[in-house]
């Protein structure tokens, strides 16, 4: 209660204030309703000019667009118009121009990127292998020879590889051996004597030899004829058939009966024409008409190579075909013959072998009247460079016919008959008769500058690259 009146007696003095709050308030509010009116009309001109600001900026930014696409298109005529003009003014220098027609440019080809082939491993096996073969090695190369020839003739007929041919072949590693009917008694023995054989050169030097042998068919095949492999005719005999299949087969045929026993080089087929039927040769002959020769001799060849596992050689360059003595026994065998017509007749089955991808070439003994050099083919940089190398573009591996045959041996040491066939361009020497001698005049040759290294690395280079392609290295 206390509370309460305490709360009304303060009170009233402000009840007492009262009237004289009420004048000043309804005072105050005569002066705002009088300023009302007022500043209505100043807010109304405030909007209004903001109102037409903004219009006039809207004006302005419009104004200057379409000012700027004036400018543009202005310019766009002024361009068209220059265009116009130059085009006017070519047209009155060259008639032959149409106002359509634009200026004629230069094409250009689009730029060719470079693009490299990965490197032959083979040719590089080949750069590697010849690289760290000393001069010796690399001339050893360059000779196949018999077993009996490679021991020194020590044995008569040398049917197994024991320590001598080890020894020999350590200290003479030889490019290859060829094997006679002498040296093959049975299937097991030829097999194991090459096997030994090549196993000591692998020990020796890490290159594969070539195991050779005459496996043409019909009269001369060593294999059929001792260990009773496939038996064929003479090759004349398939000639006149003139069965290129038949052909082809047969040399497939006997690649495959020759290899199982680890040949992988046959000095076969005859590529010969007969001219002369007094030649030495006969029935292994495939006929005297040389288109049937190429045929019969390029389908042999593919059929010889086909398994990957035997070379062929084609036989006798430049031709013996028109000869009337024998290589073998005589002193001298010439040929008369121009080289018109051995372009015409003899060369056209070595061309035929070659373009079926013969590995070898065997160039024979005969002097041939038109090379003028009288020497032995296989003596003649004529016969080996400029008519096997340079007119039928031969690459592959020249070998000469067994240098023991009399016109080679009676008539040359087994050294001079090397150089003379090294320095013709021959890559391999077949059966010198004496292999220390051979190796000798070779090494002193190139010793004495007589044969560069350089022409040694030559023929290594296509040794090397063949027996890569058939794994001998």
């Amino acid at each position: 209660m206390n509370e309460e009146k305490k709360s009304q007696n303060s009170q009233k003095p402000q009840s007492s204030q009262k009237p004289q709050s009420s004048q000043k308030s309804q005072s105050s509010q005569k002066n705002q309703s009088s300023q009302k009116p007022q500043n209505s009309k100043n807010s109304q001109k405030s909007k209004k000019s903001k109102k037409s600001k903004k219009a006039k900026r809207k004006q302005q930014r419009l104004n200057l667009i379409l000012l700027t696409a004036l400018v543009i298109v202005s310019a766009g005529l002024v361009t068209s118009l220059c265009v116009i003009q130059a085009q006017k003014e070519k047209m009155v220098e060259n008639p032959e121009i149409t106002p359509t027609q634009e200026p004629e440019t230069t094409p250009t080809e689009p730029e060719t990127q470079e693009t490299t082939e990965a490197p032959d491993p083979n040719a590089l096996l080949v750069e590697q292998t010849l690289e760290n073969m000393t001069l010796e090695q690399k001339i050893y190369q360059l000779f196949i020879v018999t077993p009996e020839v490679l021991v020194d003739n020590a044995v008569d007929y040398a049917v197994q590889s024991g320590s001598m041919t080890q020894q020999a072949l350590l200290e003479k590693p030889v490019g290859g051996m060829i094997y006679f009917s002498q040296n093959i008694e049975s299937e097991s023995q030829i097999t194991q004597m090459i096997s030994n054989a090549q196993q000591y050169m692998q020990d020796a030097n890490q290159i594969s030899m070539w195991i050779g042998v005459d496996e043409e068919g019909g009269t001369v095949a060593r294999v059929a004829d001792n260990l009773g492999t496939t038996q064929y005719s003479d090759m004349a005999f398939y000639g006149a058939n003139s069965d290129t299949q038949e052909v082809f087969e047969i040399g497939q045929t006997i690649a495959k009966d020759i290899s199982q026993f680890g040949f992988n080089l046959d000095f076969a087929p005859v590529a010969d024409v007969t001219i002369n039927p007094q030649n030495e040769l006969q029935d292994r002959i495939f006929s005297d008409d040389a288109t049937v020769v190429s045929e019969m001799v390029a389908s042999i060849t593919k059929g010889l190579q086909s398994s990957g596992k035997v070379s062929a050689t084609l036989k006798h360059f430049p031709g013996l075909g028109a000869e009337d003595g024998n290589t073998h026994n005589d002193t001298f065998t010439h040929v008369e013959r121009t080289y018109e017509e051995l372009k015409e007749t003899e060369f056209l089955p070595f061309q035929a072998g070659i373009e079926a991808g013969a590995d070898f070439v065997m160039v024979g003994h005969q002097i041939m009247s038109c090379a003028e050099d009288a020497m032995p083919s296989d003596l003649s940089s004529v016969v080996v460079t400029d008519w096997l190398r340079g007119d039928l573009g031969f690459d592959g591996i020249v070998i000469t016919d067994a240098q023991n045959m009399s016109t080679i041996s009676e008539n040359y040491s087994a050294g001079e008959a090397a150089v003379l066939s090294i320095s013709a361009g021959v890559d391999i020497v077949l059966m010198p008769v004496d292999l220390n001698d051979a190796f000798e005049g070779v090494y002193q040759a190139v010793q004495n500058g007589k044969i560069s290294e350089e022409r040694i690395d030559e023929s290594i280079r296509r040794i090397l690259t063949v027996k890569a392609k058939h794994n001998l290295l």
